[in-house]
């Protein structure tokens, strides 16, 4: 039994934008997170200088925060939230094989393709920075029991 060859046409200016279009949201998700990481690192830094000028306000010169389990684990989630965004910010080394778009699940120990470059930065940078804002999120909720 011959198959008989599957018909083709020629990809319509409509169909050529949109591909483009996807191979660019997908090349810019990865500046997307270092928008985020920048956003987050803008906060985590704030809020902590944020909470201490407020206690100097309505404490006065008695602003003097007793070392508390409360205390100590706000200050160890923002540093640790502070310490992962910064992370994120950081570049980081990947052996990518420029001839392809996208390696074989078996092969990604070698090399991975141009596509899976673009998709693990992404989601290298989404995953620090998800982390970084449950322990800010945590340091907050701590801050309030002080």
């Amino acid at each position: 039994m011959t198959e008989a060859p599957l018909p083709t046409r020629k990809r319509t200016e409509r169909e050529k934008i949109l591909q483009s279009k996807f191979f660019e949201h997908l090349a810019a998700q990865s500046d997307l997170m270092d928008k985020i990481s920048a956003q987050l690192l803008t906060v985590e830094l704030a809020i902590p200088g944020l909470y201490a000028a407020l206690l100097k306000l309505v404490r006065g010169d008695k602003a003097i925060i007793a070392m508390s389990t409360a205390t100590t684990l706000a200050f160890l989630c923002w540093m640790a939230a502070l310490t992962l965004t910064l992370l994120s910010l950081l570049p980081r080394r990947y052996i990518v094989d420029v001839s392809l778009m996208k390696q074989a699940p078996g092969k990604m120990d070698e090399a991975i393709g141009i596509e899976d470059f673009f998709l693990r930065t992404a989601v290298y940078k989404r995953n620090l920075i998800f982390i970084a804002s449950g322990l800010f999120f945590a340091g907050v909720v701590c801050a309030l029991f002080i």
